[in-house]
């Protein structure tokens, strides 16, 4: 009976440490990061994102958007119109927002006076604009990277979105590996 127990008591042990090695790895790849995936292209959730994204900065944390599908439509430039696309291409183009500016809100867009009534409060009570936090987002060193599926899907090219300096384009493995070594991980 007593070497039943030997052997148990043995076995847990071994487990025990296992268990302890695979959680010491587990915190050494975590890093001091943010990862947030933005999907949705309503305004209030880009100013969500980009609060969020802000607050973390300020607080020295890493942080990484990848900005895909609806997404894309607030890092269109309005001023930037590429030549060579297709004719679906062309009818994204034309029916989703070009830029920040001329997005809607997911509740209470009421024929676009809902943005309207949002960016004169924002500007009453000194809340930044979207274009206000995206030039600060690049100054705090915030990475955003535009998802290529997305980005092809869609008909978007390269040379019709913003000028950032930390924007790059990768697909959905690089969100997933920036993820999976980050403390904290969003979707909007």
């Amino acid at each position: 009976m007593e070497n039943n127990s030997e052997i148990t008591i043995q076995t847990l042990q071994s487990q025990i440490e296992k268990l302890e090695k695979k959680v010491t790895k587990l915190e050494k790849n975590r890093k001091d990061q943010l990862s947030m995936a933005i999907v949705s292209g309503d305004m209030d959730k880009i100013l969500a994102a980009m609060i969020i994204s802000l607050a973390a900065a300020a607080m020295d944390t890493k942080v990484k958007l990848f900005f895909s599908f609806w997404a894309l439509s607030a890092l269109r430039d309005p001023k930037k119109h590429p030549k060579g696309k297709d004719f679906i291409s062309k009818m994204f183009g034309m029916m989703l927002p070009s830029g920040k500016d001329k997005l809607k809100l997911s509740n209470m867009n009421m024929a676009g006076m809902g943005p309207m009534m949002i960016k004169i409060l924002m500007k009453k009570k000194n809340v930044l604009s979207l274009g206000e936090m995206f030039e600060q987002a690049g100054q705090l060193g915030i990475e955003i990277t535009i998802c290529e599926m997305s980005m092809d899907l869609m008909g978007f090219k390269k040379e019709e979105f913003i000028d950032y300096p930390h924007l790059r384009y990768a697909g959905a493995a690089t969100f997933v590996a920036d993820a999976g070594e980050s403390a904290f991980q969003l979707f909007i």
